[in-house]
């Protein structure tokens, strides 16, 4: 893409972002500029990734003409503390917690466009998720560089404003709760004398099938149980082992704990 990135704050996510889409030959090293509050980490990883660093927000933005608003929430009003002009005809995209466009907006000119998004982890793998606020004021021409950039490297879900939190915790949070899934299932192949390593790579297998025979074909996840499970059959019976220990409703309770804690 013919475009200069720059991500204001180069933490984990946003290493990730920059990863995926390095890999993906989506921009070239030299296309992609951060900055971080601690500039001798951020050589550090900017000269692993082979991207620019630079010291202040400021120098980033000057150099970009898109820039990744990724640091902690926190940190969000001192960043954009810039003169106004910078941003002009800049696309912002925000992938700070908790900022929507409603919180964003009165933090940047009316000059900046933005837009809300939420990636999750697997992004640096070219196999992501990001949610994108509906609500947003990119030109056309800028949401259809927004897709480009990310669509070789995300499945790019847009929802309304009282879903972005809900659809956020459902992709951000779940590869953790996915790779617990994975150590246990490669656990219960251990147990059952596999090398870990082989009961890891047989495991992580199966969820990217699994979820990819859902996304191509669009079958009901309980469809593609169904298939499984022979009546009277082996699948049947680990089925009925996890609903006796409430497996789903851990599974829909493990994201009640982090929505509800939200409005605590």
């Amino acid at each position: 893409m013919d475009m200069e990135l720059g991500f204001l704050g180069f933490g984990s996510m946003g290493q990730a972002i920059a990863r995926g889409l390095l890999d993906a030959g989506v921009l070239q090293p030299g296309q992609i500029h951060a900055c971080a509050a601690h500039y001798e980490k951020l050589s550090a990883s900017a000269r692993a990734l082979g991207v620019h660093p630079h010291r202040t927000p400021a120098e980033v933005v000057r150099a970009c003409d898109t820039v990744i608003l990724a640091v902690i929430p926190a940190a969000v009003p001192e960043v954009l503390a810039l003169d106004s002009q910078l941003l002009e005809g800049r696309m912002v995209i925000s992938i700070a917690a908790g900022y929507d466009f409603a919180r964003l907006h009165p933090l940047l000119p009316e000059i900046a466009h933005h837009i809300s998004t939420i990636p999750n982890t697997p992004i640096a793998v070219g196999r992501g998720v990001l949610i994108c606020e509906d609500r947003h004021s990119l030109t056309d021409a800028q949401l259809a560089r927004l897709h480009a950039l990310f669509a070789p490297v995300s499945l790019m879900e847009s929802v309304p404003a009282r879903l972005f939190s809900a659809a956020g915790t459902l992709s951000g949070c779940t590869p953790a709760f996915t790779a617990m899934y994975l150590e246990a299932l490669a656990d219960a192949g251990v147990k059952y004398g596999l090398d870990r390593a082989a009961a890891c790579r047989i495991a992580a297998q199966v969820l990217v099938g699994t979820g990819t025979l859902h996304l191509r074909t669009g079958a009901h996840p309980g469809v593609i149980k169904d298939g499984v499970c022979s009546p009277g059959g082996t699948t049947i019976r680990g089925v009925s082992a996890l609903e006796k220990a409430a497996f789903r409703g851990a599974v829909i309770g493990a994201l009640d704990a982090i929505e509800g804690g939200k409005d605590a």
